[in-house]
């Protein structure tokens, strides 16, 4: 058994379509921290899947969200209205995009599912899932490094902080929590909640 994780092969196999969609639009704009996390979330999937910035591309043409997403710079403008980068951008989402990053952590949380149950999983030998986490977290420090702002104290807890290993677990806890039938609407409550 080896430690890596392993890519997923984006092109080769189709999305499962998602099996729930929200009853509505977003009645409202995403709280700051739900914005922050949102943007977070999406970054913890480039650190799983080392083709992740394609596999978005990709998935906003299966999912329709082209118009939103046209190409790989409305993408990243999009999440660059989180204050916590680098390089933010002033102003909120509009529902379209706000509504199209939710279906796309949630599709690519699905495509990830095996590899998230084998992070969290209690059964697996010690060592490999030590090993996991190691390659987890040492990939999305550096993409948070290379991104973020981390002379913000919310980015410096997720470096290097005491809880930063319980913080980036609650992240791929969160990926899980948002896979599957019903993910949609359980990511849109969490991440209106500002306090969680």
């Amino acid at each position: 058994m080896t430690a890596a994780l392993p890519c997923c092969h984006h092109r080769s196999h189709r999305p499962r379509p998602l099996t729930d969609s929200p009853a509505h639009p977003p009645s409202r704009p995403l709280p700051r921290r739900g914005l922050e996390r949102l943007d977070l979330l999406l970054l913890a999937i480039e650190a799983l899947d080392l083709h992740g910035s394609e596999a978005m591309l990709w998935s906003c043409e299966q999912l329709g969200l082209s118009e939103a997403f046209p190409d790989r710079v409305a993408l990243w403008k999009s999440r660059c209205r989180n204050p916590l980068r680098r390089a933010s951008r002033r102003g909120e989402l509009s529902t379209q995009e706000q509504q199209g990053l939710v279906m796309l952590v949630c599709n690519l949380a699905q495509r990830l599912y095996p590899m998230l149950r084998q992070l969290l999983s209690s059964s697996e030998p010690e060592q490999i899932n030590r090993q996991r986490w190691e390659l987890f977290n040492g990939r999305y420090r550096e993409l948070i490094q290379e991104r973020m702002n981390d002379k913000r104290g919310a980015i410096r807890l997720l470096i290097d902080g005491s809880e930063a290993e319980s913080l980036r677990r609650q992240v791929v806890q969160t990926l899980l929590f948002c896979a599957g039938p019903g993910g949609l609407q359980r990511l849109e409550a969490s991440l209106m909640d500002g306090s969680r």
